[in-house]
C-alpha cells in the first residue's frame, strides 16, 4: 500500500513573520556593518593624526637647524621650502630636511606656510586640512597650544619648539651682550674652624686642594745590640793537706 505525504503549504500568516524576521537580519547586518566602518575610518583618522604630529616635528627640526647653521649676515629662516632640502647661503649646500613630505590628512604635498611678514622668510608650517581633530589634548610638551583646536589648521609647527634656543643661532645670546656665568670658589677654610650653614638655595662650592705629597723618612740610626756579659768562673775550692801523723818516742 503507498502512503503519500502531501506538504502543507504556509499559510499568509506564517509568510509574514519570515518576511519581517529577513527585515530585522538585514538591518541587524546593516548596523554592524555601518558601526565597523565607522570604527575603521576613526582608527585611520587617528593613525593620520598620529603622523602628521611626527612630520610636522621634523618640519620643525629642519627649520631649527636652518637657523643654527646662519652663517654672519644672512637670514635665519628660508624664503622656500625648498631652501631646507638644498641650503643656498653655502658654496656646498647643506641638507636640513630629507623631502617635502606628504599631509597624511589631505594626501597632497602641499603646506600652509607661517611667515613673520606678508612674502617674508617662512618660521612653521600647518596643515591645509579644516577637519576637526580627535586629539584635543595629551599632547607633548614641544607642542605649545596644541589643546582644544576646531581645526587641524591650528596645529602650527615652528622652529620654537624645538628647544630652548628657539631657532637662533649659536652664539646668538653672547652677541647680544649675554655673559657666561663665572663660577666663584671661596679660600680653603682655616684648620679647626667652624663650617658656616650653607643659604638656601645656594650652592657651596669647596676648593679642591691635593693632599701633601709624602715626605722621605729619614733613615734610622741601627740600634746597638745589647752585649750580654758573661758571669766569670768561679775558682774551684782547694781542699787543705791532710795532717801529718806523728811517731810515738
Amino acid at each position: 500500500m503507498t502512503v503519500m505525504r502531501l506538504h502543507a503549504r504556509p499559510t499568509p500568516r506564517q509568510a509574514g513573520f519570515t518576511y519581517v524576521g529577513m527585515v530585522v537580519f538585514v538591518t541587524i547586518i546593516g548596523m554592524v556593518g555601518a558601526a565597523t566602518l565607522k570604527v575603521g575610518a576613526l582608527l585611520a583618522r587617528a593613525e593620520a593624526e598620529h603622523e602628521l604630529l611626527a612630520i610636522g616635528a621634523e618640519f620643525g627640526a629642519a627649520l631649527a637647524s636652518y637657523a643654527q647653521a646662519t652663517p654672519p649676515g644672512q637670514p635665519q629662516q628660508p624664503a622656500t621650502l625648498e631652501a631646507l632640502l638644498r641650503d643656498p647661503r653655502f658654496p656646498t649646500p647643506r641638507r636640513h630636511l630629507r623631502r617635502i613630505f606628504v599631509d597624511p590628512v589631505t594626501g597632497r604635498a602641499e603646506w600652509g606656510l607661517v611667515r613673520a611678514a606678508e612674502g617674508g622668510p617662512i618660521t612653521g608650517v600647518y596643515s591645509l586640512s579644516q577637519a576637526k581633530p580627535l586629539k584635543v589634548g595629551n599632547f607633548e610638551a614641544r607642542f605649545v597650544n596644541f589643546d582644544n583646536r576646531q581645526h587641524l589648521s591650528e596645529w602650527r609647527f615652528t622652529a620654537n619648539m624645538q628647544g630652548p634656543n628657539n631657532g637662533q643661532a649659536p652664539g646668538a645670546a653672547q652677541a647680544a651682550g649675554a655673559q657666561a656665568p663665572v663660577t666663584m670658589f671661596p679660600p680653603p677654610p682655616e684648620p679647626n674652624a667652624p663650617v658656616a650653614a650653607p643659604v638656601e638655595g645656594q650652592a657651596v662650592l669647596r676648593e679642591v686642594v691635593p693632599p701633601p705629597s709624602p715626605e722621605t723618612p729619614e733613615p734610622e740610626a741601627p740600634e746597638e745590640e745589647e752585649k750580654v756579659e758573661e758571669p766569670a768562673e768561679t775558682p774551684a775550692p782547694v781542699e787543705p793537706p791532710p795532717p801529718a801523723t806523728q811517731s810515738g818516742v
